[in-house]
């Protein structure tokens, strides 16, 4: 039975790199299709519940992907909601790459800190993997500063996580200058810059003395979000800091993902989301 995999994205064209990790993770066939909103979403759900029996259901799975997280959860919500009885197949949602990229996040750092102990600071809170990467730490118990440039975007997006009732602790904090984030990591263990490309929000050499351990920076575009931390940094020790840059975090999230999709043929009702890829992460960081 060959292993279909139904490439569902919000943007106009499917994205390629989806695709090609699609491909190396051993797809037999791969059907992809663009600007699918949550009403598309429900035919082409049916078609991939409707054609095999249930016992060859397993061999069909849905990835849900795009640009916009929002949009990407609007259809992943609807293919689950077309579910009924015994016919679903798996599903993954990984819009912008932002579950798997947090979850590499959080995973490179739990190498370095007990996770349940830490205190962390998520610079960029409000954006896909900065939110994710919050909720993820917060899952596992720690503090978490969330971050934003906008005191009502950090509100809103603790609202959400709060209602997650994760055993962390998630707070909204505002940060507009070097020095308002060096205050904020005052007795952090952790740090995670995860905002926009090309804008850099804390620099290493000021975080010195602040009692941060560890820094991943999710931004591959220069200038990256630390200064002082590289690109290719993976657990590199820099001003007394373990350092990882997105190419660092980048292949244990290309790991995830491959992961992830072979996962998907295992079973015909598995649900990978944001907190199924830590897990995913974890058994790939205990196996290294």
């Amino acid at each position: 039975m060959k292993r279909i995999l139904i490439q569902l994205d919000t943007d106009p064209l499917a994205s390629v790199f989806d695709r090609v990790v699609a491909v190396d993770a051993g797809v037999d066939e791969l059907f992809s299709y663009g600007s699918v909103s949550p009403e598309a979403a429900v035919s082409l759900t049916h078609g991939a519940i409707f054609t095999r029996k249930v016992a060859d259901l397993k061999s069909t799975a849905i990835f849900v992907g795009g640009s916009d997280v929002q949009a990407g959860e609007a259809v992943y919500a609807k293919v689950l909601h077309s579910f009924f009885g015994p016919m679903s197949v798996s599903v993954m949602l990984d819009s912008n790459g932002s579950n798997t990229t947090a979850a590499a996040a959080v995973a490179s750092a739990g190498k370095h800190l007990a996770l349940k102990e830490t205190q962390a600071v998520i610079l960029g809170g409000t954006g896909p993997v900065g939110f994710r990467a919050a909720q993820l730490l917060a899952s596992q118990g720690a503090s978490v500063k969330l971050v934003s440039r906008h005191a009502t975007k950090a509100s809103e997006a603790c609202v959400q996580l709060k209602l997650l009732e994760l055993p962390g602790t998630v707070t909204p904090h505002v940060s507009t200058s070097f020095e308002e984030t060096t205050a904020l990591c005052e007795g952090a263990d952790l740090l995670v810059s995860a905002g926009a490309a090309g804008i850099e929000l804390a620099a290493l050499k000021e975080l010195t003395g602040t009692g941060i351990r560890v820094v991943v920076d999710v931004n591959a575009v220069p200038p990256l979000g630390v200064r002082g931390v590289e690109s290719t940094d993976k657990a590199k020790e820099r001003e007394g800091m373990i350092c990882y840059g997105a190419l660092g975090v980048g292949n244990l999230k290309i790991k995830i993902h491959k992961a992830a999709i072979e996962k998907l043929f295992t079973s015909n009702d598995l649900k990978l989301d944001t907190q199924a890829m830590l897990g995913i992460a974890r058994e790939l960081t205990e196996l290294a």
